[in-house]
């Protein structure tokens, strides 16, 4: 995950890529790799047969550095970041992710057991609600089986993103007291969001973020019934915006909540940290959990941050 390792001989980028286990990559299908430069000139195009791929871009010393570097194989969607801003001191490492064109979930590490292990604090927070342990794990396993798995991928996507957060106190996932885990109505779950229930202190927390610039407010107009919004700005694409449904209350183990709405954009920004295509031109209305889960990683890879791990990987259909 460096992104200033010593440079070898020649060399000032090292693409590495990776498949939708988290594993490198290993088909036979070879990689195909663009690189284009900051002036929107295309300096490399070429196949590789291997997953990692030192290359040698030319130095500008300008804007023109600002590269952009996309991969792809037969068979699997494109993946791209930019900026990669090269230098001719070092070696800017960039760890990108190909998902197979025909792919599905694998939820066998995201079990119910396997999570009260791997992740006590979320199935503390699923079994919010139900009479006992065994009604907790039913009732999160009938989710693999909505929308072909895509409302728990977007659950564990969200709620593994929030446990990365460090709000001055604490995670958004301490303040969530509870999941509406309704499959109709307006505030249903759904493959690009869910709601729930939390502690009215988290907006405290959020205006504290605003002012140490890892939150900032966000429009809240599309979501109907709701009074306001935060965006964490931490990374190019995939960041978590908390929406508040302050009309929306709740008591829940005596404390008076308020709704919450989370989700995961693919974009900060239109322009920022491109993926290339592959978002705006490949999904419709709705966020898509497999390509946030490729957005999310490698936006974590570039950020040196513990890997985003939400438990179920994406594999071949």
């Amino acid at each position: 995950m460096s992104m200033g390792a010593a440079a070898a001989p020649g060399i000032n980028a090292d693409v590495e890529v990776f498949d939708g286990t988290r594993q490198p990559y290993s088909d036979k299908a070879q990689i195909f790799i663009t690189a284009i430069d900051g002036n929107q000139q295309i300096a490399l195009k070429d196949f590789y047969n291997t997953s990692n791929i030192p290359l040698r871009l030319p130095f500008h010393d300008n804007l023109g550095d600002n590269y952009t570097i996309v991969a792809w194989a037969k068979g699997y969607k494109q993946a791209g970041f930019a900026p990669v801003s090269v230098t001719d001191q070092s070696v800017q490492v960039v760890e990108l992710m190909l998902l197979p064109q025909s792919n599905q979930f694998n939820f066998s590490a995201a079990t119910w057991p396997a999570l009260k292990t791997a992740r006590p604090a979320f199935a503390a927070l699923f079994a919010a609600g139900t009479a006992d342990d065994a009604a907790a794990g039913t009732r999160y396993s009938n989710l693999e089986d909505v929308q072909t798995g895509s409302v728990l991928a977007c659950l564990l996507n969200i709620t593994t993103a929030m446990s990365q957060i460090s709000l001055p106190s604490g995670t958004p996932v301490d303040y969530i007291k509870m999941i509406n885990w309704d499959l109709n109505g307006d505030f249903k779950m759904a493959q690009d969001r869910f709601f729930g229930w939390a502690d009215p202190a988290i907006i405290r927390q959020l205006d504290i973020a605003k002012q140490q610039r890892t939150f900032a407010d966000a429009p809240f107009g599309l979501h109907p019934g709701a009074t306001r919004s935060y965006k964490q700005i931490q990374f190019g694409e995939a960041n978590v915006q908390l929406t508040f449904h302050e009309g929306e209350k709740k008591t829940v183990n005596g404390l008076d909540c308020i709704m919450i709405e989370p989700d995961i954009d693919y974009f900060r920004d239109a322009l920022a940290h491109l993926l290339l295509e592959v978002a705006v031109n490949a999904f419709g209305s709705l966020t898509d959990p497999s390509q946030v889960y490729v957005l999310r990683w490698i936006a974590g890879q570039r950020a040196g941050i513990p890997e985003f791990d939400p438990l179920y990987t994406i594999e071949a259909a």
